[in-house]
């Protein structure tokens, strides 16, 4: 007789580090910090490979300033953060963590390293075993099946488009609903419509800023000051408040 296989996850899921006019990481810290404070964790491994634009000096030199910029913030939250590009060994280093951030910045880049470095299965298992997972911006990105719904430019190109699946359906962070006045290209919209075109059985959520999605198990919540759309293929968007059950998406 087969066993069913109960998934156990903890995830916040963020649209965008950093509000207009706001401090970095200053809207979700509260958020984050009562989710890793629920699960009593202490220690934070922090996974920096999609900081590649913090300053013009070499990759492996922001990786030391974007743990450093975090860290601090972490550490007025109460948790101790060190950075898994410091880690001899980064599969050891997951299959150790308490808990796991993955920070915004280039999705591309971000998938790339994690993949060389071998830890993308890894972290899937442990954050499906119930280890508790943060990911913001390209960090919520790589939570999906896939990295397509990302906003990013392809400045390299990892092995595979595949991430952590640890939800079954895409996420497009930072989500605008209309152009800026005077471009003339495609609607935010529309590159979803156009991705949903080619990717039939797919589910895109597409996450406003100032929000952010809060999994436990087989149950999600969506909080921050705005809606969230959901696109289909085949169907029209639907708008879902932040008192709304969502559940179905994880289905």
């Amino acid at each position: 007789m087969a066993q069913i296989q109960i998934m156990i996850r903890n995830l916040l899921l963020i649209s965008n580090s950093t509000n207009a006019g706001e401090d970095y990481l200053a809207w979700p810290r509260t958020f984050i910090k009562e989710f890793l404070s629920k699960f009593g964790v202490h220690k934070v491994l922090f996974i920096p490979y999609a900081g590649v634009n913090l300053t013009p000096a070499s990759v492996e030199k922001s990786f030391d300033l974007y743990e450093d910029r975090v860290k601090k913030i972490f550490k007025e939250m109460g948790f101790v953060l060190h950075s898994i590009h410091r880690e001899p060994n980064p599969v050891i280093a997951v299959n150790e963590a308490e808990s796991i951030v993955i920070g915004g910045g280039n999705t591309f880049h971000l998938a790339l390293m994690m993949q060389e470095y071998g830890i993308m299965e890894p972290i899937r298992r442990k954050v499906l075993r119930g280890t508790p997972f943060v990911g913001w911006s390209a960090g919520a990105n790589v939570a999906c099946p896939t990295m397509k719904t990302t906003n990013d430019m392809p400045i390299c190109e990892p092995p595979s488009f595949n991430c952590l699946k640890l939800i079954p359906f895409q996420i497009n962070p930072h989500y605008l609903d209309a152009n800026p006045a005077g471009h003339a290209g495609e609607t935010r919209e529309q590159r979803i419509q156009e991705f949903l075109s080619v990717n039939r059985g797919t589910t895109v959520v597409g996450l406003r800023e100032g929000c952010l999605l809060n999994v436990e198990g087989d149950a999600m919540q969506l909080s921050g000051n705005r809606s969230l759309r959901v696109f289909r293929h085949g169907m029209d968007a639907q708008e879902f408040q932040e008192n709304e059950n969502l559940d179905f998406l994880l289905k």
